[in-house]
């Protein structure tokens, strides 16, 4: 039996501000939200926390898929929230955010995956807290275009949607998943609505070369996507995949450069990255004139 891996000194982190991190706790306690940082137990909590940022989880708290790298709970869906939507607008206006992320479990459970309800959360954000760009990180639908074309009417800042790893890995950390689906979901967007940047994001440290890698950031842009993010794939329990490697900091700058070469508008790559990791630069590096 192969003995884990030790965590480099880079993927340690220390905990700043607990005064701040309370008060954003309180604020999404008082609203009974569900946030991605807890639910897909998230490294950098503390610091988003602290920053009094958050990246909010609508749909409820169980998914319907069965991916191998993810903390999300696996279990029977609940009932539609109604109400979410509101109550997500009220805490984007607490907590004075000015870009704000919302993600959702998946859900193949429902007919259109939860783009309605991704619908009206952006129209009570845009409407309790005008100010605020929006950033949506949308499950594959399924491949329901139609409910793609709801959640795209609402015309968000960024429409995200993850690859997650390389093809070769997919059987094995994302069976439920299609390579190409996200692909043309990603490439759909872009053609309906041009205007919207479009992002994606891969873990590495599952085994994948860096060859495919490269690949992979072919493809993205070959579909039109905007916006990149690489991050360091950490196990949530044993019960989840194992790492294969910590990938070197340098690393993470080659990726960056090789994806800055390939044309991509912004790249967020390094160990502690994730989707919604300081989403805001991304934004407004997209946004700022040149």
């Amino acid at each position: 039996m192969e003995r884990p891996l030790s965590k480099p000194e880079w993927l340690k982190t220390t905990v700043k501000d607990i005064r701040q991190i309370q008060e954003t706790r309180a604020i999404l306690n008082a609203l009974s939200l569900h946030t991605v940082c807890d639910s897909a137990e998230c490294p950098n909590i503390g610091e988003c926390f602290g920053n009094k940022t958050a990246t909010f989880m609508i749909l409820g708290g169980n998914c319907t898929r069965q991916c191998r790298f993810c903390a999300v709970n696996k279990d029977k869906p609940e009932n539609i929230d109604t109400d979410e939507p509101r109550r997500i607008g009220e805490a984007c206006k607490a907590m004075g955010l000015s870009h704000v992320v919302v993600t959702s479990v998946t859900r193949d459970d429902l007919s259109d995956g939860g783009a309605g309800h991704f619908a009206s959360t952006v129209e009570e954000i845009r409407r309790r807290s005008p100010g605020s760009t929006v950033e949506l990180l949308i499950p594959d639908l399924l491949g329901n275009w139609e409910a793609l074309e709801t959640i795209l009417d609402t015309k968000p800042d960024i429409l995200n949607h993850n690859i997650e790893t390389v093809p070769a890995l997919y059987s094995i950390i994302r069976p439920q998943a299609k390579y190409d689906r996200s692909l043309e979901l990603l490439a759909r967007a872009k053609k309906q609505k041009p205007d919207i940047f479009t992002k994606s994001g891969i873990m590495v440290g599952l085994g994948e070369t860096e060859q495919q890698v490269i690949e992979v950031m072919d493809d993205l842009r070959e579909n039109g996507c905007d916006i990149l993010t690489i991050g360091q794939y950490l196990r949530p329990s044993e019960q989840h995949i194992e790492i294969r490697e910590y990938v070197h900091p340098l690393q993470f700058q080659r990726y960056k450069t090789i994806a800055t070469d390939k044309g991509f508008r912004y790249i967020a790559s390094g160990p502690f990255v994730r989707s919604s990791y300081h989403a805001s630069l991304g934004i407004d590096a997209l946004l700022s004139p040149l």
